[in-house]
């Protein structure tokens, strides 16, 4: 069913105003207030909820392989969260995990 380039321009318009009113809830409401202890612990988590949901499917359903799960980007995700335990540090998890999805890759190819 085809769609007029009014209708898609009507529906970017409405989402736009949605998106700056949600944003604005919070920056212009709750902006110059300050938040309760509790919510603050909470907003603490959410980029660690975030990153693993933006990575995961890159991981377990690649674009590379047509959606299928590859072992090699599996064993890079796995080396990339034990160096990130071990060591607690960003660029010694990024490079494990970019060595062992290298090694991977070439070895599996």
């Amino acid at each position: 069913m085809p769609v007029s380039d009014l209708t898609i321009w009507i529906v970017i318009l409405i989402l736009g105003v949605f998106t700056y009113l949600i944003r604005w809830s919070f920056l212009g409401v709750l902006g110059g207030r300050d938040l309760p202890e509790w919510v603050l612990r909470m907003l603490r988590y959410t980029p660690v909820a975030v990153l693993p949901a933006l990575v995961a499917p890159l991981v377990v359903w690649p674009a590379a392989t047509g959606g299928q799960p590859d072992p090699a980007r599996m064993a890079a995700a796995l080396a990339t969260v034990i160096a990130g335990l071990w060591t607690r540090n960003v660029l010694a998890s990024i490079a494990a995990g970019a060595a062992t999805l290298a090694l991977m890759l070439y070895l599996l190819a």
